[in-house]
């Protein structure tokens, strides 16, 4: 056989795979998000969440702050097709992955054990540093456990439990003084 034509054969082999690969990715990416699987599979979520901000003896845990459903509901309502389906898609990994490898479900793993299960994924979905990070975050959307990370903390940093019991809450507008004098220098408030 000549050596160009079995050259230029490997390589259409090559870009026609690419090609092929890239479609069925970029449908699976589009394709409408399996919302019923997530919401049947709530308990890992908040499984997954409480491993991001687990319990103290000082404050509330993710669970506690009812992250797993506000997680649902933000992938459910608020988040664009393909980044939903990059979430559901990683959770289903996860899933598949914890129970071939501990031969069970993750809550049911142990605290180092989901530990490890969870840094693997963060491993695994670090986008590239500087544009080319920013670029694949744009067009290929977030890694799932960059989503749940995001979502876990705006999740408990939003709830009752995480704003008054885990962080330091000051209630606005607090209590009215209707004149405070003003030291020498002291700037204007920002606020009305």
């Amino acid at each position: 056989m000549n050596r160009r034509k079995a050259i230029g054969g490997i390589i259409l082999t090559g870009i026609g795979s690419a090609l092929a690969f890239s479609g069925y990715k970029w449908h699976d990416w589009h394709k409408q998000p399996d919302i019923h699987w997530l919401e049947q599979h709530k308990d890992l979520v908040s499984a997954l969440a409480e491993t991001v901000i687990p319990e103290t003896p000082d404050s509330p845990g993710a669970k506690t702050a009812g992250v797993g459903e506000y997680i649902v509901l933000m992938i459910r309502d608020c988040t664009e097709r393909m980044s939903a389906n990059k979430f559901i898609d990683g959770l289903k990994e996860l899933d598949d992955y914890t129970r071939s490898k501990y031969k069970q479900a993750y809550p049911a793993c142990t605290a180092a054990q989901q530990k490890e299960i969870l840094s693997r994924f963060e491993e695994q979905g670090k986008p590239f540093k500087g544009i080319i990070g920013k670029a694949q975050n744009r067009y290929l959307g977030k890694s799932f456990f960059t989503t749940l990370r995001e979502l876990t903390v705006s999740g408990y940093c939003s709830s009752e439990a995480g704003a008054t019991k885990g962080l330091a809450y000051l209630y606005i507008p607090g209590a009215y003084h209707g004149c405070m004098t003003m030291t020498p220098g002291q700037k204007g408030w920002a606020t009305k």
